[in-house]
């Protein structure tokens, strides 16, 4: 297995490790692979219809309404 060696962390990153790793009965080297695992090696399980399911309503159709110019100089219709 790979070593990595992460320098240059503020310490406040540090303290934030940590304290994740405690509350998860775990040391702060597990839960920073558990993190990096979690991240770049995502895969969603839901489907492209759950996706969109779960996205939250922002409003309602007429809120993304196209507004024209009826007076357009090109000659062609709105």
């Amino acid at each position: 297995m790979a070593q990595l060696i992460v320098r240059e962390l503020e310490d406040s990153i540090v303290r934030a490790l940590k304290v994740r790793a405690a509350k998860n009965g775990v040391s702060a080297e597990a839960e920073h692979r558990a993190i990096l695992r979690q991240v770049l090696l995502r895969r969603s399980s839901r489907s492209f219809k759950e996706a969109l399911l779960a996205m939250p309503g922002v409003g309602d159709d007429a809120d993304f309404a196209i507004e024209r110019d009826v007076d357009r100089s090109d000659g062609l219709p709105p």
